[in-house]
């Protein structure tokens, strides 16, 4: 099976290294892009659109199409480590457990035994290389990690007006997770974001897409049309467009953001999701 999918990994890498012949050279002044793309994008892209961010127009408008199969790139790829990696819940893997006592801090080792189901008010479950709690580290985690998915949010809810979008605000997202489980244990981060949610998060972007471009068909116009926004709530046709991009970024965010959270989970934990980072 590993020999199987390394020479797939070799094939596919050799064919996009071969595929690279057909790309223009770098700062080539005769490509596409050099001679009429790019002004056509400056030039024509807020009349066409109604998206005053160029980026955005780009990403949103002239190759949604793209940026959709982006997402379901993301989201596949977290659902591949899943089913590769993720070990059955109900799998009993013998080994070192070490258990603190939640009214004395005394840690106990159980060997060559199986975790203890649920959670105990007693005993809290600490990792095997579990260093001594820092309450400084800790409590400035939790101070810094609200402001940090407010700017991701920020970030993906200003992705149609300026710098920003679901992909850049869903990595955000996804770093505070993150810095969740470094600074305490990766169970507070389960506890906080667990693997329901985040599979149900991570597919609910990548149908929120799949809507929005829906929509139009459904209003009579092509696929990923945001004109077709306009008229709901009186809106005029560019805020309809705006409308329309924002609900994509909040799709792209939300895919983004809990793919991410399933991969860290999955390697950081070798695919049991109990400890380990």
């Amino acid at each position: 099976m590993k020999k199987t999918a390394l020479l797939a990994v070799i094939l596919t890498g050799a064919l996009l290294i071969l595929s690279m012949e057909n790309f223009p050279s770098w700062g080539d002044v005769q490509s596409p892009a050099s001679l009429h793309l790019s002004r056509h994008f400056i030039e024509k892209s807020y009349e066409q659109t109604l998206t005053p961010n160029l980026v955005t127009a780009v990403l949103g408008d002239y190759r949604g199409f793209d940026t959709m199969l982006e997402t379901v790139v993301v989201f596949t790829a977290a659902l591949a480590c899943f089913l590769v990696i993720r070990l059955p819940r109900d799998v009993c893997t013998p080994g070192l457990f070490y258990y603190r006592h939640m009214g004395t801090g005394l840690v106990v080792r159980k060997h060559d035994a199986c975790e203890l189901p649920g959670e105990n008010p007693t005993f809290e479950r600490v990792d095997s290389d579990w260093p001594p709690h820092d309450v400084v580290v800790a409590s400035t985690c939790r101070m810094v990690i609200p402001f940090i998915q407010l700017f991701g949010l920020y970030v993906v809810a200003h992705g149609h007006y300026s710098p920003g979008g679901g992909f850049q605000g869903g990595v955000i997202f996804a770093a505070s997770y993150v810095l969740l489980a470094v600074s305490h244990d990766l169970r507070t981060l389960v506890h906080r974001l667990n693997e329901r949610v985040t599979h149900l998060l991570s597919a609910a972007g990548v149908l929120l897409f799949f809507g929005v471009g829906l929509f139009g068909l459904a209003m009579g116009l092509n696929f990923l049309d945001y004109g077709a926004l306009e008229g709901v709530l009186g809106m005029s046709l560019a805020s309809g467009h705006s409308l329309g991009i924002l609900l994509v970024e909040i799709g792209v965010g939300m895919t983004v953001t809990a793919a991410l959270v399933i991969i860290f989970k999955l390697l950081s934990s070798r695919g049991t999701v109990t400890e380990g980072l």
